[in-house]
């Protein structure tokens, strides 16, 4: 692990931020560094409000899509919502059926199986549109690279609204309106939405012209902040916003699929960080081993013993996924050693019976263990699919473009992609992949970096220090939770292994003269045991633990040395 200190910002901003919030200087330097060097930027950031989200009609396009869909609802056109099949598809999905079905009654939706018809938008799905009279398909969270796909429904009068939030080629589709902030000749103040957040802004949108305030769409925030902490957006500006008020949505008055999702784990109050590891993967589970549409049913259930039975069975299938996750991965693990691969600069692994449903799960399980880009392939039809992951600092999807002449098909973001090939060019893919990553990745990103906001002494966590860090939330790219290094510290005698297996590392730690103790966890730092005989260092971020009702301050160790 390589620890690095984030750059100081400049002392004086620091200071006369810290003067105008009233708030320590720790706190002040940890907003500088994160751009908030104002008490006008201060408030924003502390008191997110509706009122900071975005016009709709910035949106290039957006006066078209909803001039087209108002036009299918006069004329009782047939709507079908087409989506992908992950958690950010799948909530799109949900979210805009859920607010048209209020409108009119000609609406399905459909989400292509991951299997047979792969990501994005599917021929046999606008054969299914065609046979089933729909003249309009809103396509969310895919559709920017489907050239073809909306130029053969056109053919079948068929119109296409797409709203994805990918990086789009240097041509899109010729769709009736094609809504991505991330479109050169796009003007939207933020272009960092992800699928949901797009479909959000497509019913804010067709809401102005029925008086619908903001205060209107609060009900669909709930799929909103979900599909932003699965999607791993920046929690910034707009989606900070959404996923505030998303979160509260949450805990306060969820839709009933979310509700049942809830019930299952049985928790109080959910963070950002649980939605992120507790309700997105139930979510995805049934795209990856059943079915998108289960998801969907599931979100816009309007039943709650229903919703009670999908979110069983979904719980099943998130067990099954786990199960398998793991199988697979240790396959992974030991196709690496025996191919002697252990020190390249990426892990490129193929079976063709891996389930395709879990394969970037395990890209991202081997990254925990060789830390570098990585690709997970599997038979898919009659190519090869493949999920790829990166490391913090390296842009896949440029490496990926590089090896273009070996692709047939690839999407997706800086770190993380999809991509198909023929069988007979996996080899030469793998070592063309392998000779570009070596000969443009930075060799420091290959070690996995803890960015320090700030070194502090133990005695300054007060209670209105982690207050503040507290109200920071939520939590993600761009806006991680701060993490410290404190220098120094001993442990009180008592710190153990724990856990099934004794991986973590269970302390209580205190510092210098100063003998009151703060518990600390370590998770899969069991092996580091031996450090605290003698004085540490500890990287940590703090975290609130509960106990019987009774709450304390808990340091989450990141790494010690």
């Amino acid at each position: 692990m390589r620890w690095t200190l984030k750059k100081e910002p400049e002392k004086e901003k620091v200071k006369q931020l810290a003067r105008d919030l009233q708030v320590d200087k720790i706190i002040a330097k940890i907003l500088c560094q994160r751009n908030i060097d104002s008490f006008k930027k201060a408030k924003k950031f502390f008191r997110p409000s509706l009122k900071d989200i975005h016009n709709p009609f910035l949106l290039k396009d957006m006066d078209i899509a909803v001039q087209r869909i108002e036009t299918a609802i006069a004329n009782n056109e047939n709507i079908l919502i087409y989506g992908d099949y992950d958690v950010d598809g799948t909530t799109a999905v949900s979210l805009v059926a859920s607010y048209l079905k209020t409108i009119t009654l000609n609406i399905a939706t459909y989400i292509p199986d991951r299997y047979e018809e792969g990501y994005g938008i599917s021929y046999a799905g606008i054969d299914f549109a065609e046979d089933n009279n729909f003249s309009l398909i809103i396509a969310l969270d895919c559709g920017i690279k489907a050239i073809e796909k909306v130029a053969y429904a056109k053919e079948k009068n068929i119109d296409f609204i797409i709203c994805d939030h990918h990086k789009p080629d240097n041509s899109i589709p010729d769709a009736v309106a094609v809504l991505n902030p991330k479109r050169k000749d796009c003007n939207y103040p933020f272009d960092e939405l992800c699928g949901c957040g797009v479909g959000f802004k497509l019913i804010q949108a067709l809401g102005v012209s029925r008086n619908q305030t903001i205060e209107d769409f609060l009900p669909y925030l709930d799929l909103v902040a979900t599909a932003i902490a699965a999607d791993i957006v920046p929690m910034v500006d707009e989606n900070r916003v959404l996923a505030y008020y998303g979160l509260q949505v949450i805990n306060q008055k969820p839709r009933n699929g979310i509700k049942a999702l809830i019930y299952q784990i049985k928790k109080k109050e959910l963070t950002i960080t649980d939605v992120v590891f507790i309700i997105a993967p139930r979510i995805n589970a049934a795209g990856r081993l059943k079915h998108g549409s289960y998801a969907v049913e599931l979100l816009t259930e309007m039943d709650f013993e229903t919703a009670t039975k999908f979110a069983a069975e979904i719980e099943i299938f998130n067990a099954d996924r786990k199960d398998l996750d793991k199988k697979i991965t240790n396959e992974a693990l030991i196709q690496i050693i025996d191919n002697e691969e252990e020190n390249r600069f990426t892990s490129v692994v193929y079976q063709e019976n891996w389930h395709k449903g879990v394969i970037g799960i395990v890209a991202s399980r081997l990254i925990e263990k060789y830390y570098r880009p990585t690709l997970v392939f599997t038979k898919s039809g009659d190519k090869l699919a493949a999920s790829a992951r990166s490391v913090k600092g390296f842009d896949v999807y440029n490496a990926l473009e590089k090896c273009s002449e070996f692709i047939e098909q690839f999407g997706g973001h800086k770190y993380a992609a999809g991509l198909t090939l023929l069988p007979e060019n996996y080899q030469n893919f793998k070592n063309k992949f392998e000779e570009v990553v070596e000969k443009t990745i930075d060799k420091k990103l290959l070690t996995p970096e803890i960015s320090i906001d700030a070194e502090i002494d133990l005695s300054e966590i007060t209670p209105k220090f982690f207050r503040i860090i507290q109200q920071m939330s939520p939590f993600g790219p761009q806006n991680m939770k701060p993490v410290f290094k404190t220098s120094c510290v001993r442990d009180n005698g008592f710190g153990k292994k724990v856990g099934k297996e004794q991986t973590h590392l269970k302390l209580n730690v205190f510092q210098g003269d100063n003998k009151k103790t703060y518990n600390a966890i370590g998770f899969n730092l069991g092996d580091k045991i031996a450090f605290v005989q003698d004085d540490f260092d500890i990287a940590y971020v703090l975290d609130e633990n509960e106990w019987n009702g009774y709450k304390s301050v808990q340091l989450l160790l990141k790494d010690l040395k």
